[in-house]
């Protein structure tokens, strides 16, 4: 007769659940019914990036969804381009870490603790800067100038959470959200028409 405790355990494996990529049994994963060349592990799509200048706020990602190569290997990359006054509004990866490095211009990065602490930085070109995976975390170009940073992830599909769209744009009530931020309704519905639903 098994033990609670071997019970428990037993159980406990069945519903294991994995937070990030699974190891693969094969060197890459392949389309199904597709040749498979040097053109398969080649991504284009950041060609001519680092050139251009937006007016807001722009990330070019290489996930497993544009660059399917990437499926199975526990990375992916993006560039993110801020203008002047720029902001990546405060944001998650449930699924890996970020390492941002600054290329072009200056930032203000910072990432909140499961104890509520911010840690921010200001970073200079050439300065690298790790947010870990699951915090809340943003970044800032409080210049005139334009920045560019280059990020990567250990996850071939990171994930993005943004905490202002989550919470205003999804729908959760407006009493509840008037509660939760110690304010009243009103003041939660003038916030909310600042976004459109997703």
């Amino acid at each position: 007769m098994k033990s609670n405790i071997e019970i428990s355990a037993l159980s406990s494996k069945q519903e294991t659940a994995l937070a990030s990529d699974p190891d693969i049994l094969s060197d890459f994963i392949a389309p199904t019914n597709t040749s498979v060349d040097g053109k398969f592990f080649t991504f284009t799509g950041m060609r001519g990036v680092i050139t251009k200048f937006p007016q807001n706020f722009t990330l070019t990602k290489a996930t497993m969804n544009e660059f399917p190569a990437l499926n199975g290997q526990s990375v992916s990359y993006a560039v993110l381009q801020y203008p002047a006054d720029g902001l990546n509004p405060p944001h998650t990866h449930p699924r890996a870490a970020e390492l941002l490095f600054l290329v072009y211009g200056s930032l203000e990065v910072g990432f909140v603790d499961t104890k509520n602490v911010l840690y921010t930085q200001s970073l200079q070109v050439g300065d690298m800067f790790i947010f870990p995976k699951g915090l809340v975390h943003h970044q800032y170009n409080p210049t005139q100038k334009s920045a560019i940073a280059i990020s990567s992830f250990g996850s071939a599909n990171a994930g993005t959470v943004s905490v202002p769209l989550s919470v205003f744009a999804t729908g959760i009530d407006d009493g509840i959200l008037a509660k939760a931020f110690k304010t009243d309704v009103s003041t939660i519905q003038k916030i909310k028409s600042g976004f459109s639903k997703p």
